[in-house]
């Protein structure tokens, strides 16, 4: 969290401000930034998360359909760490973010991308396309588009480093059960030093150009 808080505050310029975090989870995110003086409003659809934030940190998070009840113009910087690929009404999702942002404001996208090169490795067992729970797949492409349709920019690309190592080792792991369940036993298990391999190559690729990168930060302006 403290790389995420970092990030936003180097990138906006900004040390303060109003901020709306959406799918906050257990709240850490929204902690962190409270901490740091933000007026942070956190969005959650899972009403145990919710309920463990306020156990936790004593926070008073909300459920994700309030994102139509704020004002225009409400936010200095939205965030949305692997979200996005959850949401069903993907075009009035991008619109009403669009319309919560101040002017000069900054928006934070994270999302697996599925040209990475863990991707195209594990193929249908990339942990990261998560079946029926994942309703959207992106790719840097797909992403340029979908915000230019809705009136606005991509600014800066950043890379997610750790996730690649995260989303192979949890390939791996699908890609064993899934050997096993075929009877394969015999033809070997990639296991965790698979998966770092796999991860390592993977972040070489993004070295080089960040739209390769296993998951990709898209920061977003109007």
């Amino acid at each position: 969290m403290i790389i995420k808080r970092r990030m936003v505050e180097k990138i906006s310029g900004l040390r303060s401000g109003v901020l709306l975090d959406v799918g906050s989870g257990t709240g850490t995110f929204v902690k962190t930034m409270k901490g740091r003086g933000w007026d942070v409003t956190g969005l959650e659809p899972d009403s145990d998360a919710r309920n463990l934030a306020k156990k936790e940190y004593h926070l008073e998070l909300s459920g994700t359909e309030n994102i139509y009840k704020f004002p225009e113009k409400s936010f200095d910087v939205i965030t949305l760490w692997h979200v996005l690929e959850h949401v069903q009404d993907l075009s009035s999702y991008i619109k009403v973010l669009s319309s919560l942002l101040k002017e000069n404001g900054w928006i934070f996208i994270v999302v697996p991308n599925y040209t990475s090169f863990d991707a195209r490795v594990y193929k249908e067992c990339w942990a990261s396309y998560d079946v029926p729970r994942h309703i959207y797949h992106f790719s840097p492409v797909a992403m340029e588009t979908l915000i230019k349709m809705n009136g606005m920019r991509i600014e800066k690309y950043k890379a997610m480093w750790f996730d690649s190592f995260y989303i192979s080792l949890l390939s791996s792991k699908y890609r064993n059960e899934q050997l096993m369940s075929r009877n394969f036993r015999s033809k070997g298990k990639p296991g965790w030093i698979f998966a770092i391999w796999v991860g390592i190559i993977s972040n070489l690729f993004a070295l080089f150009n960040v739209k390769k990168c296993s998951s990709v930060i898209y920061v977003i302006r109007n």
